[in-house]
């Protein structure tokens, strides 16, 4: 077994990019910091936006699907060859269909096409890689719930578009898998949802709504509207909204364990008022999330996106003026216990832990 193709389950994440310290193109000096972080997975956004506000690449009209984006735009053909064994994506086709607004025949084959040939790409270029990659998108309750306004009532043609949308993505990745079965690539297909608590009281929302219509493979969970409120005794509240969450997924008996992940967690400093407090939540955290059984939990993130009142709002493991934060070194710390745990275990046992084990004994490390 090769430790470094082994699901770590903690990892963060890199979108939205807005300081730097090197030369480097904010896309892969990121990706190389989160590798020598100790990371094995990394999560980037792809779409039309890749030259705007998420990594400030140079735009090329000849650019026009997300499998151009991969081949041609050389800083994602060097992040997707980097050895990361598994890949979060915010995919955004270029064809440019606009579901919330209706989603006709032809722009639901636009959106197929592109999804089915970008999962190709990867599923044959990537071959014997053993790489694995989930296709999602951010915060699906907003998509719901125009201009923020999380108490509104989403209107029901939105929702059934939703459901459209994830239906032909998930085809998409579906029909994709079929037709390359040698390939030793994953791809997997999730929603994200953020407004967890409106559903568990019984309102409408995306995993009232529209998770029970789409059989995706997993469900990420920003879990904000949970941990923030509840952060100083965070770990029955986040439990109780990954089980409402877990208890609305459609079944899939090909995919063992759980299937909700925590897609973001954080605490920003304006909120906590010291790293080290940061550092505490986020550990609260990642506790529950192993406990739980959670295949993934992602820290938002690893530089700061978000600036309020001319000053940045702290969600970072490296702050701007390239200072690492404790939960870094949390982090750090982890990842080099788990492959001194996973090289024991190989020795020992000849066989890799399963990962109920593996997070059963990495809870401790924290």
């Amino acid at each position: 077994m090769d430790p470094t193709d082994f699901n770590l389950i903690l990892g963060t994440q890199t979108i939205g990019v807005v300081y730097q310290f090197t030369d480097k193109t904010r896309l892969v000096e990121t990706a190389e910091r989160i590798l020598d972080l100790g990371s094995n997975l990394l999560k980037i956004c792809m779409g039309p936006s890749y030259s705007q506000n998420h990594y400030a690449l140079p735009h090329q009209d000849y650019i026009r699907s997300l499998t151009d984006l991969a081949t041609h735009e050389p800083s994602f053909q060097t992040v997707l060859s980097m050895p990361f064994a598994f890949y979060h994506l915010w995919v955004y086709p270029f064809s440019g269909s606009r579901w919330q607004n209706g989603f006709s025949a032809s722009e639901q084959v636009d959106e197929y096409q592109e999804i089915y040939e970008f999962a190709s790409y990867l599923l044959t270029t990537f071959h014997n890689t053993h790489k694995t990659f989930f296709f999602g998108h951010w915060e699906g309750d907003w998509y719901l719930h125009p201009n923020y306004k999380a108490e509104a009532i989403p209107d029901p043609q939105l929702v059934r578009n939703m459901i459209t949308w994830l239906n032909v993505r998930q085809k998409a990745v579906d029909e994709a898998i079929r037709d390359h079965p040698d390939s030793t690539v994953r791809i997997f297909h999730y929603t994200e949802a953020n407004l967890v608590q409106k559903g568990m009281r019984g309102e409408h929302c995306l995993v009232n709504d529209v998770l029970p219509e789409v059989p995706v493979d997993y469900v990420s969970y920003s879990s904000y509207d949970t941990i923030i409120p509840h952060r100083d005794d965070l770990n029955s509240p986040l439990r109780e909204a990954l089980d409402f969450i877990e208890s609305k997924l459609p079944p899939k008996p090909a995919i063992h364990g759980k299937r909700v992940f925590i897609g973001e967690f954080g605490f920003p400093l304006e909120l906590t008022q010291t790293p080290e407090a940061q550092n505490a939540y986020a550990k609260s955290v990642c506790k529950t999330a192993l406990a739980w059984g959670c295949p993934f939990a992602l820290y938002w993130e690893l530089y700061c996106n978000e600036i309020k009142d001319g000053r940045h709002r702290g969600f970072w493991l490296i702050n701007d003026q390239n200072q690492k934060q404790p939960f870094y070194f949390t982090l750090q710390s982890y990842y080099q216990q788990a492959r001194n745990f996973l090289a024991e275990y190989a020795t020992t046992q000849h066989t890799p832990p399963t990962q109920e084990t593996f997070a059963q004994t990495s809870s401790q490390w924290l």
